[in-house]
């Protein structure tokens, strides 16, 4: 009988180096050499707060912590530490890492992790800046008040066999960034007006389409049909007439 998978509660961290081809095509040692050094740096940080590197599948790293805000701290660390040892570094052999932390119920499979938890965080990752920490909604709430950091709202994003749509939250590495925004306020708000806008502009094109459908209408009447006198322009001004009309209507709603 198969024994029963082992699930747990923890905070993903999935880390990628940007351009990792680009680098080992101009230089394979040296690449090589600088990941296995910011792979040491980046563990050494990981187990400095109590996190655990899961796996280090080619360029990627994936780890895990107990503590939200200690992954979270962890990552601003590692684009700290990362960015000061590049700038030792010409700009054609700097290697920069992406980051994605997500918190979520994982399966556990001789110490490596599985399940859409870890799918969400790979996924933020790969939307992170270079150099740049990205969060899903779980982890804002647990860091919001936790940490001297601001926050940028970027909405949510769809992931892979996962039905609802993952908030996301851009880390701003300086303290004295803008304070985190509310997700119950800032996000519906955003998502909202988005959605009236598109609403509005897909209505007046409708309107101005059928409008200029009308007028070609009449104008090939006319010219099929001409005996002397050209008439197509009255009937126009009254189409466009309440063109005009319509278009208030749209912006005022």
């Amino acid at each position: 009988m198969a024994s029963p998978i082992e699930r747990k509660l923890t905070t993903i961290f999935s880390a990628d180096v940007v351009g990792y081809g680009r680098l080992m095509g101009q230089d394979e040692g040296g690449t090589l050499a600088t990941l296995k050094t910011y792979r040491e740096v980046m563990a050494g940080l990981i187990a400095g707060r109590r996190g655990r590197v899961v796996n280090t599948a080619g360029d990627s790293l994936l780890a895990e912590f107990p503590s939200v805000v200690q992954a979270v701290e962890c990552a601003v660390d590692v684009q700290r530490e990362v960015g000061e040892r590049n700038a030792a570094l010409p700009e054609d052999r700097q290697m920069w890492f992406r980051i994605g932390i997500n918190l979520g119920d994982v399966m556990v499979h001789e110490s490596d992790l599985h399940g859409d938890s870890v799918n969400v965080a790979a996924r933020l990752q790969a939307l992170a800046d270079p150099g740049g920490i990205l969060i899903s909604g779980p982890v804002f709430e647990q860091v919001r008040n936790k940490l001297a950091l601001g926050f940028d709202y970027l909405g949510p994003i769809s992931v892979k066999n996962i039905a609802a749509d993952v908030p996301i939250y851009r880390v701003l590495l300086k303290p004295d960034a803008a304070p985190p925004p509310e997700i119950d306020r800032a996000a519906p708000t955003t998502d909202k007006s988005a959605s009236k806008s598109g609403t509005r502009q897909h209505r007046l094109y409708v309107s101005a389409a059928t409008a200029g459908t009308f007028i070609a209408l009449l104008f090939a009447i006319n010219i099929f049909s001409w005996d002397g006198e050209l008439w197509f322009q009255w009937p126009t001004l009254a189409i466009l007439f309440v063109f005009c009309l319509r278009v208030i209507r749209l912006y005022r709603a």
